[in-house]
């Protein structure tokens, strides 16, 4: 009898930011090493995923829009990308959905393909903050995920405590570029030398950047006013340079700006102390061991909104890995040049409230352990394993 040959396997990923491009990047790499070329992608993607052979249906910049204003103005575009992207699902009929992070477009898409297709198994790759508001997203998410890979290791009892879909901590990317963000010997001459050197983190998007930009600078001043010393660097991407250097232009003390990720991870290495955009930059930050200040400003009406909705005592990302709120943060009235300038006078000094942070960080490889294997192996195991049972599934 003649065999027949075993189709490729089909994975169909969906990511539509940066940070998402890359860790799909990685899983394709994973899953291409076990599978050969008996697997076949599609989706959405950007650059990284691109390089991995990913035909994008369209490019991920024209989701680059943040803020509920800029959301609703381009509200028609969004739901037509969702309902294209949904029927591209259902029309190739993979063996599994990989959605990567950005959840207001990617789960109105899986709700879709599950409803038209239930076959198809969904794995939700970075959970949404279902521990810090909307809970009730957990138990909705039943209907239509059968797995999520969670980033942060408190994440899988989130979930059993939420009634959610199964969820395993398969590590933060973050772990597996250590590396790069510790300092060696020579720059840790540098990070303890004087004057100090002070990193300022605005944001990645062009949004955060006009909130944070002319506050940081006002508390900058201040602390330069104060007598106290330091070598300002603030870290960018090329996309956004002009957009930084327009904004910096009438600060009183002028920042060293640093352009790329390679630049950027240097000046993570030797910084003694960090005035921070609240968000994943705090993980990064606490990992390389530098105190920091952080904080965070948005417009009324997204602060009315987040103001009901948050339900964690901390939105400090390291603060809620480590289960301790070590790291002060700021938020919008808040958030004043005064407040600011006064805890980077700590942060920067070796008071107690330095001192603690540097413990706590001390702990977080522990916390943040994921054995032996790396987050995008361990991504790859689960992938394949909900893959073989939704063929089963759909064989049985």
């Amino acid at each position: 009898m003649m065999q027949t040959r075993n189709p490729k396997r089909k994975i169909f990923l969906i990511a539509t930011e940066e940070s998402g491009d890359r860790l799909g990047s990685a899983l394709m790499k994973v899953l291409r090493q076990r599978l050969g070329d008996g697997v076949q992608f599609e989706g959405v993607g950007g650059r990284t995923m691109a390089r991995e052979g990913l035909e994008t249906l369209f490019p991920i910049e024209e989701l680059s829009i943040v803020g509920f204003a800029a959301v609703m103005q381009q509200l028609p575009k969004i739901l037509r990308l969702i309902r294209e992207t949904a029927d591209a699902v259902t029309e190739s009929a993979p063996d599994a959905l990989v959605i990567i992070d950005s959840p207001d477009f990617t789960h109105r898409v899986a709700r879709r393909v599950r409803a038209k297709n239930p076959a198809i198994p969904v794995i939700d790759y970075v959970s949404p903050s279902v521990w810090a508001w909307r809970p009730g997203r957990a138990r909705a998410m039943l209907g239509y995920v059968d797995h999520v890979l969670g980033l942060l290791p408190f994440e899988p009892e989130e979930y059993r405590k939420l009634k959610g879909p199964p969820c395993s901590y398969v590590g933060h990317p973050l772990i597996e570029q250590l590396p790069s963000l510790r300092p060696n010997p020579d720059e840790q001459k540098r990070r303890a030398g004087e004057p100090p050197v002070l990193l300022v983190l605005p944001g990645s998007r062009r949004s955060e950047i006009r909130h944070h930009l002319g506050l940081f600078g006002a508390a900058l001043g201040r602390l330069q006013a104060e007598g106290r010393a330091f070598e300002l660097m603030l870290p960018t991407m090329p996309h956004l340079e002009a957009t930084v250097r327009a904004g910096v232009a009438t600060w009183p003390v002028k920042p060293q700006i640093v352009v790329g990720e390679a630049e950027r991870r240097a000046a993570f290495r030797i910084a003694r102390a960090a005035l921070a955009k609240s968000g994943t930059v705090t993980l990064e930050l606490a990992l390389s061991g530098i105190p920091m200040v952080t904080a965070y400003r948005v417009g009324a009406m997204e602060a009315f909104i987040l103001r009901r909705a948050i339900q964690v005592s901390s939105v400090i990302l390291a603060n809620l890995v480590i289960g301790k709120d070590v790291i002060p943060e700021f938020l919008q009235e808040d958030c004043t040049p005064e407040k600011l300038a006064a805890a980077l006078s700590e942060v920067l000094a070796g008071t107690p409230m330095r001192k603690q942070q540097v413990e706590a960080f001390a702990q977080l490889d522990t916390i943040m352990s994921t054995g032996n294997k790396s987050p995008s192996v361990l991504a790859a195991d689960i992938v394949l394993a909900t893959m073989r049972k939704g063929r089963q599934a759909s064989q049985g």
